[in-house]
């Protein structure tokens, strides 16, 4: 018996159905980036736009101070924060969910519970953290001290050295439900016949998990991985309710939704508007540009698995 097949849909229909979902997308993001990349061609006084400048806005970001300094600064600091997410979202996240997943037990229970932070606002996890960390009346340096650890604790978001390091932490830890749910989802429609040929043919669980399970899951792995980049080069309510718009302590969390907010915000410069519309347009580039980089990157390696 020959299979069904299924009919495609005409093309004004689908075009149809699209019609929302591209309008939205016009509305609020190809619009706003358009009137973002025109404001960044022009100088302004105030909110009065003035003459055309073509690029010397962006020579601005990248030749006067404080721009010149604080732009690498942010870079790194978003990059880190990357760094940081993907150790804890690739190696935590999936462990979890590989453990959850074997193990059916309360499995929807401790989902939700692994979950729950990346359903709050940011802003508020910001700074119930910011209050846990207190080194008045915090309970983290109070716990230090009631163990015997006094030289361990210290005010975390005060010390340039762990201020980022809170922010990375932090940030892994909201959004650590996010892949844990991808992850799980993912391991629930593998083909379970594949690992019980790896069983037969004596492979360990460790053996299993290395060379059936993960090979399987590299199409999710790069999914999250590209996401993970962009929620980090886009990170702003942690590093604002950690430290504050100007990346306190000395600029130790200051990442480029924070320069922007400054620039554009905060600076009082003439040109606020035409600069910080620079800014955001070149984050802009370097998302589109990193992930679809990371994109072909992980469709080469699913290629090479295949």
């Amino acid at each position: 018996m020959s299979g069904r097949r299924t009919a495609a849909l005409p093309t004004s229909v689908a075009l149809l159905f699209l019609l929302p979902a591209a309008a939205l997308f016009a509305v609020f993001v190809l619009y706003p980036m358009a009137t973002a990349l025109s404001y960044s061609m022009f100088s302004w006084r105030g909110t009065a736009q003035d003459s055309f400048v073509g690029l010397d806005n962006f020579v601005t970001l990248l030749t006067t101070e404080p721009y010149r300094s604080q732009l690498p600064r942010a870079f790194a600091h978003n990059g880190l924060l990357f760094v940081g997410a993907m150790v804890v979202q690739n190696s935590v996240g999936l462990l979890l969910a590989y453990v959850l997943h074997k193990r059916e037990r309360m499995r929807r229970l401790f989902q939700v519970l692994y979950t729950m932070p990346y359903l709050v606002s940011p802003l508020v996890v910001g700074y119930l953290w910011s209050l846990l960390l207190s080194p008045l009346f915090g309970p983290v340096n109070a716990a230090l001290r009631a163990v015997g650890l006094e030289s361990v604790a210290q005010p975390w978001l005060g010390d340039p050295d762990t201020a980022l390091w809170v922010v990375v932490l932090v940030t892994a830890w909201q959004w650590v439900g996010f892949p844990l749910l991808v992850y799980g989802a993912a391991l629930g429609s593998l083909d379970p016949t594949t690992e019980e040929a790896a069983m037969l043919d004596g492979a360990s669980s460790r053996q299993r998990f290395w060379y059936v399970t993960l090979p399987m899951l590299v199409p999710v792995i790069g999914t999250v991985s590209v996401l993970t980049f962009i929620f980090s080069m886009e990170a702003f309510p942690i590093p604002y309710a950690l430290g504050g718009s100007n990346g306190s302590p000395a600029g130790a969390t200051d990442v480029m939704s924070l320069l922007f907010y400054r620039t554009a915000f905060s600076s009082g410069a003439s040109n606020a508007i035409g600069v910080s519309s620079a800014v955001a347009i070149l984050l802009f580039v370097v998302i589109v540009g990193v992930s679809v980089l990371f994109t072909r990157w992980f469709r080469r390696v699913e290629r090479g698995l295949t």
